[in-house]
This record gives C-alpha cells, sequence and structure tokens, in this order.
C-alpha cells in the first residue's frame, strides 16, 4: 500500500487539508514516517507524532475540526487496513469486560493529570482555577468574567439559600465552594481523588465553612440539601454511571436539586480516544443522553438541560494562549514533548468542539419532580 498517497487523497479529498500547502490549516510533514503510522494506529499515531515533530499546522485546532467535520476517522476505516480495524475491536471488548474506573483504578487519572503541578493549572486557569467550560454566553469578555458567571449560573440554577449544605463531587482546586461560601452563604463538603488538588484547595478555602475530602464519590452516606458536580462525570465510566447516580440519589434531600455538569458525546461510547487515554485522562469516557438516561432512570426526574457546548471551545483557546505565555516560566519542569502533548490536547479538543463532535450539558435532577416544574435559568 502506499500510505502517503492514500493520506494525502483522503485529507484532500475529504476533509481540504494539503500536505505542505499554504494555508493556516495545511500541514507541514517533516517526517514521512507519519503516513504508515497514522493508517496503523489512527488517533493515536496522529498524536503521538505530533509530539515527537513530525508534523506541524499553524492551525492544529482547524485540522482537528476539519477532520472531525468530514467525519475522516470513519474514511479511513475504509482503507483496507487489519490491524486497527482488530485492535479497535479488541479494545472494545475489553473496555465491556472490564470496569476501568473501579475504586482501585478511580484515582489514576488524579495521580497522571491532576497531580502533575499546581503551578501550571495556577498558570494556564483563570483566578478561581476552575477546570471545565466557561460560560461566555452570559456576555462575558474575559476567562475571569466567563467563569464567574459559570459559577453564578450553577448557584442560580439549583437556587443556592443561607445556611444550606452543598456537596461538591469532583471539587477541583475548591473554586466552586469558595464561590457558592463567599457569595450565598452556604456550607460546602467537596470531595476529590487529587492529593494536589486537596493541599491547594485547604488554603484556598481556609477560613470559610469548606471541608474539601480525599474521597471518592462511592463512600459517600449523608444528607445535603443541593448537590453539584462540574466537570467530574467524565472520570466515571458506563459501567459506574448508575452507581454514581445512586450515589447521589442517597445523599440528596428530598426536595433538593442536583447539578451535573459535563463534557457530552452524541453517541454512545465504552471508551476514549486512545491518545487522549495515554497521555492525558487515563480511563475517562464522554457519556451520551442515552447513557446518562439510562443511569438516572427509577431515580431522577430531568428537570433541565442546556447545552452550551460551543463555549468550549473559546475556553481551551484561552487556556492554550495563557499556556503559551507562561510556559518559559514553566519549562524548566518539563521537556518540549511535554510542551508539543499539552498544546495537542488543548487544540485538538478546541477543534473537537468547534465541529460540534462534543457537547457540554448543564442538566439540573431532582427526585420527583417539582410540583409546578422548574424554571429554566440561563
Amino acid at each position: 500500500m502506499n500510505f502517503e498517497k492514500a493520506v494525502k487523497e483522503l485529507l484532500k479529498e475529504v476533509a481540504d487539508i494539503e500536505i505542505n500547502g499554504n494555508r493556516p490549516w495545511d500541514v507541514q510533514v517533516h517526517d514521512k514516517r507519519v503516513y504508515r503510522r497514522v493508517l496503523h494506529q489512527q488517533s493515536l499515531g496522529l498524536g503521538e507524532s505530533y509530539m515527537e515533530g513530525w508534523w506541524d499546522s499553524q492551525q492544529v485546532d482547524e485540522v482537528m475540526a476539519r477532520i472531525i467535520r468530514s467525519r475522516l476517522p470513519q474514511k479511513i476505516k475504509q482503507v483496507k487496513y487489519l490491524y486497527p480495524l482488530l485492535r479497535e475491536k479488541f479494545n472494545i471488548v475489553r473496555a465491556m469486560a472490564i470496569n476501568y474506573q473501579n475504586k482501585k483504578r478511580a484515582r489514576i487519572v488524579g495521580e497522571k493529570h491532576y497531580d502533575i503541578s499546581n503551578d501550571l493549572y495556577r498558570l494556564m486557569l483563570d483566578k478561581r482555577m476552575i477546570y471545565s467550560c466557561a460560560y461566555w454566553q452570559s456576555g462575558s469578555t474575559t476567562l475571569d468574567q466567563a467563569q464567574e458567571a459559570k459559577l453564578k449560573l450553577i448557584c442560580d440554577k439549583v437556587g443556592l439559600k443561607p445556611g444550606q449544605k452543598i456537596l461538591d463531587i469532583g471539587c477541583g482546586w475548591g473554586g466552586f465552594a469558595k464561590y457558592a461560601a463567599e457569595n450565598y452563604g452556604v456550607e460546602v463538603v467537596g470531595i476529590t481523588i487529587s492529593e494536589q488538588q486537596l493541599k491547594l484547595g485547604k488554603e484556598v478555602c481556609q477560613g470559610l465553612p469548606i471541608e474539601l475530602r480525599l474521597q471518592d464519590y462511592r463512600d459517600l452516606n449523608e444528607k445535603f440539601d443541593h448537590i453539584i458536580s462540574i466537570g467530574m462525570f467524565e472520570h466515571v465510566g458506563v459501567k459506574n454511571y448508575q452507581t454514581y447516580m445512586r450515589a447521589a440519589y442517597r445523599c440528596l434531600k428530598e426536595d433538593g436539586l442536583f447539578l451535573l455538569h459535563t463534557i457530552g458525546n452524541s453517541d454512545s461510547v465504552l471508551k476514549t480516544d486512545p491518545w487522549l487515554h495515554k497521555y492525558i485522562f487515563p480511563n475517562g469516557v464522554i457519556p451520551s443522553i442515552k447513557q446518562i438516561g439510562k443511569a438516572i432512570e427509577g431515580l431522577f426526574v430531568m428537570e433541565d438541560l442546556h447545552n452550551f457546548g460551543v463555549d468550549y471551545e473559546k475556553t481551551l483557546l484561552c487556556w492554550h494562549d495563557n499556556f503559551l505565555k507562561v510556559w518559559d516560566e514553566i519549562k524548566s519542569k518539563y521537556d518540549q514533548r511535554f510542551y508539543r502533548m499539552w498544546t495537542y490536547y488543548l487544540l485538538t479538543c478546541a477543534g473537537s468542539f468547534r465541529a460540534r463532535d462534543m457537547q457540554l450539558w448543564q442538566i439540573v435532577l431532582s427526585k420527583h419532580g417539582l410540583i409546578g416544574g422548574y424554571k429554566s435559568i440561563r
């Protein structure tokens, strides 16, 4: 097989991307081994070859957006190359058989992703260190404003009132907990599986009615007025969705609300992208509406669903801009391979949201349905 010819033809005819072209989204190839590697390993090969400097583009985000919009990955599978197809089938069967997000494995993502450096996240994120989609549709013009607007939106959606006790599942560095305690007069219990997040979060929230714990959601068994979970459900895994929902149900008071903020997949899958799994979010899986619906059946009523996935592209690009600005300040802790890996992660995810392949959902759930209905807040 002529790998170079196959890749060039697919990129040009399907995605309007030219090899060594002069448009910002064209790809510059520095090592011709990339063609065989991409056909052989697909997503993993594309990402690893970028990390190793085999190819570049002025707009990696637009490269990914065009690849996704054109459904190029599906068309590549039509190329008669057996090994990737066999590997994919094997990975699906393995995902069905193994619970990759059980209690023992759950902390892997904390150790590999969230514990890499508080300094990196402090410099890359907004002032509250919110590591999830900001709310730009609020009219905000800066990342700080858009994240603040997102936090306010969440608090207002569940109707926080002074004196209430709130559970934050996946509390990160305590950004939401601090905002809610300061602005709404509530008490917050936050749980995380990251030791570095917990350490800094306790410093950030010192002096406020906030308790942050290193704890798995499966071990929770206490009552809260409302429950919030922001950007954590992506780490739960299909086999544990209902277990997670049962834990939330167990901890939510009868008249309380549960707000789930999660990236959403248009398709139901059992595993994540191979490159993201290996380098960024080990064992992560993006849920579909069907999967969430099945998990809440018999437990919760869906009161509201709000999709503002288009805002994630801008959020990711802001993080990338910040990363570039502070690289000289932190590069002594990393190497060039990490720089390219992190750039590829942020930009390809931005491209995915631009292509509308991924969504961002805020879902408001109640135990029995609110009498008179729920008034949607935007």
